[in-house]
């Protein structure tokens, strides 16, 4: 039975049957967002920024893409202390970390972070994302280690998933974890999680995971927030929602999904490293996937693929729990002005305690 629940609750609540889910998709959601203008101008912002850099054509503007992604420094800032780590200069591959103070006796879990951006644009230190991580350290409490993983169009599919899961395999070095690691943190509870792109890259590099044998790095459950997936068919949402949704439109999708496939492969969006769920989509019902938390909100256009992937992961028999937040929009938690930010991160903390009371 495939089982959904909303808002901040507890996981053992169940509101309804997901065979009831696609049904509900667009019957609880209002006609309507209603927002605060601080977002609503920090949105229309974003939007144009978009526009800018993806052209009419599809195309990529190269230019505009290299000034974005300014970068926030290491800091000791709100009972988080923070400080990059270089994994392999010559992909410039790195991360930051995210140690919350006041926990230093106490041991806490890791999660591996994947910030979104469509695949082209953003890093762990970019404003949003270096506060969300902050806010992850010191509300769950864990230590964050937020992935700066290479990006698109220069570097196409598999890199970014190539650049995640070389990062899990630092981090089971002996060496390197106790160097760079605090030592209160268990490698054995590790989590992995992400949103939009970095959702789509912690799927697949939970799956390399599962299926390698790490020495004590152990990942037991991922996060995964609104993630970036898409196929050759236009679902309702994205028909119903594109062009008034925020950020994200057809258009702008399929621009990122042309700049992220590999050169050479012909533009299908049936690829498996798009439609996860779809008519090319590997079978993971042997592959010993951990307990997933899938995040949607009712203004994404990208809504009815993340509720296929959650179905897809309940039908090959895996362990998965999909919150709803139905009067919310794509990235909406990296706007800590709505309360339901707030609430993400309560709902986010459940399941990691969750997970955690299980394998303790």
């Amino acid at each position: 039975m495939h089982f959904k629940y909303f808002g901040h609750t507890n996981f053992n609540i169940i509101f309804s049957l997901a065979s009831y889910l696609t049904m509900e998709s667009t019957s609880k959601t209002p006609k309507s967002l209603s927002l605060p203008w601080k977002t609503r101008i920090s949105l229309k912002l974003t939007e144009v920024g978009f526009d800018l850099i993806i052209r009419k054509d599809g195309t990529l503007n190269q230019s505009l893409l290299k000034l974005v992604g300014i970068r926030t420094s290491p800091s000791l800032s709100n009972g988080v202390k923070t400080y990059d780590v270089e994994v392999d200069p010559t992909r410039k591959l790195w991360f930051r970390v995210y140690v919350p103070t006041q926990y230093a006796e106490q041991e806490l879990p890791v999660m591996v972070f994947f910030h979104g951006g469509g695949f082209i644009v953003l890093n762990p230190a970019a404003r949003k994302y270096d506060d969300v991580c902050r806010r992850f350290a010191k509300e769950l409490p864990a230590v964050i280690a937020s992935v700066d993983y290479r990006l698109a169009p220069e570097h196409r599919h598999p890199s970014q998933h190539d650049d995640g899961f070389d990062v899990l395999k630092f981090l089971d070095i002996e060496e390197n974890r106790s160097k760079w690691l605090p030592k209160n943190t268990n490698i054995s509870r590790c989590f992995i999680g992400g949103d939009s792109a970095g959702g789509h890259i912690t799927h697949y590099v939970a799956e390399r995971a599962a299926q390698f044998k790490f020495q004590q790095l152990k990942v037991i459950g991922l996060v995964v927030i609104q993630p970036f997936f898409g196929g050759e068919e236009r679902t309702d949402s994205e028909v119903r929602l594109d062009g008034t949704a925020p950020i994200l439109s057809m258009r702008r999708t399929d621009a990122l999904w042309k700049a992220f496939l590999p050169l050479g492969e012909p533009y299908n969006r049936d690829h498996p490293s798009i439609n996860i769920s779809g008519p090319n989509a590997g079978d993971i019902s042997k592959v010993d996937l951990p307990p997933t938390m899938v995040v949607v909100a009712g203004f994404d256009i990208l809504r009815d693929w993340q509720i296929r992937y959650y179905e897809w992961l309940k039908k090959s028999g895996k362990e998965a729990y999909l919150v709803d937040y139905p009067n919310m929009f794509h990235a909406f938690y990296l706007f800590p002005e709505l309360p339901e930010s707030d609430q993400l991160m309560s709902e986010v903390k459940d399941f990691i305690q969750k997970v955690l009371n299980k394998v303790c």
